[in-house]
C-alpha cells in the first residue's frame, strides 16, 4: 500500500475538529495531524515504498509537540518499526482490509513551550505572551522568544496549547481556500508541452590519413 491509500482509509477515523496535512514540524513535517479543542495527535504514515531511516528526527520533533503520536506502517515495517518507538507511541498496521490497532497512543508528556510555539506564527506568539502581561514581547526576535520559553515558568504548557491549537484550527479554512485557488490556477493554464531533445548530431567519420610510402 502506498502513503495515499493509507490516508484515505485514516481521514474517516478522525472524528471532532480538523485534520492537516503536512504541517511543519520542527524539522520536519507531520504526515496528517489531527487538532481538536483538546488536543492534537500526530500520524506518521510508512507505505510499502517508505523506509524507516527518519524516524528518530520524526519521533523527536513530534514528541516535543504532540499530545498523541501514531506511527501508521504496511506489515512490511513493523517488526523493524516497534523496537525504534517508545511504548506511549501508538502503532497502527494498514493493508487492504483497513487498519489494525497494533497498540493504542498514550498520552505524551514530553511536550515543551518552545518547539509547541514553532507551530504557529511569530506574531501569533507575541500576541499570546502581551495577552499573558508580558510587556515587550512585541520587540523580542524569534531566538528570543525561544529562549524564553525554555527558561520561564509563567507560562503554563496548558495555556499556550490552547492558544496554538485554536489558531491551527482557525486558519484552515484559509488553508483550503489557498490550496483550491491555486488548485484553480492550474487548471486554466495550458499544459506544458515538453521541450523535445535536441537529436545528437551525428559524428563524420574522420579522414583516412594516407599511409607514407617508406
Amino acid at each position: 500500500m502506498n502513503d495515499p491509500e493509507i490516508r484515505a482509509l485514516l481521514y474517516p477515523l478522525l472524528a471532532g475538529g480538523v485534520h492537516i496535512n503536512e504541517l511543519p514540524t520542527g524539522t520536519t513535517r507531520a504526515d496528517v495531524v489531527h487538532i481538536t479543542e483538546h488536543f492534537m495527535h500526530g500520524y506518521e504514515v510508512k507505505g510499502d515504498g517508505d523506509t524507516l531511516q527518519r524516524v528518530a528526527n520524526q519521533l523527536r520533533c513530534y514528541g516535543e509537540v504532540y499530545d498523541f503520536v501514531t506511527f501508521i506502517v504496511t506489515e512490511k515495517h513493523l517488526a523493524k518499526l516497534l523496537p525504534l518507538l517508545p511504548e506511549w507511541v501508538g502503532v497502527q498496521v494498514a493493508s487492504a482490509e483497513g487498519l489494525r490497532l497494533h497498540r493504542a497512543a498514550a498520552y505524551n508528556a514530553t511536550v515543551a513551550l518552545a518547539p509547541l510555539s514553532r507551530l504557529i506564527l511569530l506574531e501569533e506568539v507575541k500576541q499570546f505572551l502581551l495577552a499573558r502581561g508580558l510587556a515587550g514581547a512585541s520587540t523580542l526576535r524569534s531566538a528570543e522568544i525561544g529562549r524564553f520559553l525554555r527558561t520561564t515558568n509563567v507560562v503554563p504548557l496548558s495555556a499556550l496549547a490552547q492558544y496554538v491549537r485554536e489558531r491551527l484550527m482557525a486558519r484552515l479554512p484559509e488553508r483550503l481556500l489557498l490550496r483550491a485557488e491555486r488548485k484553480a490556477e492550474r487548471e486554466r493554464l495550458p499544459p506544458r508541452r515538453k521541450k523535445a531533445r535536441p537529436k545528437a548530431k551525428k559524428k563524420k567519420p574522420e579522414p583516412r590519413k594516407k599511409a607514407r610510402a617508406v
